[in-house]
């Protein structure tokens, strides 16, 4: 199963964005967006939804449920 910090950044640098873009979308940091892919923090349940929708994969995708 692959993890949701794995996930994001493939999902993120496939599409060529930067952790600041992703965070300005998210109202987040940077600094948080780094977080989550370093799995030190996880975003919440209504920036997943966000960022499924920006990457047009499921929740159960990020979060490694499915493949």
């Amino acid at each position: 199963m692959v993890a949701f910090k794995e996930r994001l950044k493939e999902l993120r640098i496939e599409k060529g964005v930067t952790q600041s873009d992703l965070g300005k979308l998210l109202n987040a940091s940077k600094m948080a967006v780094s977080h989550w892919e370093s799995g030190h923090s996880e975003p919440s349940i209504s920036q997943l939804i966000i960022i499924s929708q920006f990457f047009d994969v499921t929740v159960d995708f990020l979060v490694g449920k499915e493949d």
